[in-house]
């Protein structure tokens, strides 16, 4: 590609996303948004429009029935009362790693979302299988 049609960006320090220019100044990127027509619509007219497209309908009851949440570890490790330092010696997990999963750095793999999916159910008996 060439850096004639070559857009760039840059994420300033408020969270904004700017056009960075040629010359090194900023301008904020022009919306297309129609902001008024999405504000103007009715929950029926976001139905009506989700329903319609094609790659991406919504999902049925059942669908959504099926699916597994992935589990929340700084949820679970509030709910149980505890600090990160309490909840990662009690289970054995590294502080650092319990950190990433509850800022969202570090993605569950499955074997994690299912051993906090027996935290969250069954504390005490993951508590004390540990111990023994």
């Amino acid at each position: 590609m060439s850096e004639e049609h070559m857009i760039r960006a840059k994420l300033q320090a408020d969270g904004t996303v700017v056009q960075l220019m040629a010359d090194g100044s900023t301008q904020p990127f022009e919306s297309r948004t129609d902001w008024p027509r999405l504000n103007a619509m009715t929950e029926e007219d976001i139905e009506d429009g989700a329903r319609s497209d094609p790659d991406n309908p919504p999902m049925t009851d059942e669908e959504l029935a099926r699916m597994r949440r992935v589990p929340d570890p700084k949820a679970i490790r509030q709910r149980l009362g505890m600090t990160q330092e309490e909840f990662a010696a009690h289970f054995q997990i590294s502080v650092g790693t319990l950190r990433d999963w509850e800022q969202r750095a570090r993605r569950l793999d499955s074997t994690a979302k299912a051993y906090l999916r027996v935290i969250e159910q069954a504390p005490d008996a993951v508590m004390e299988a540990l111990e023994g």
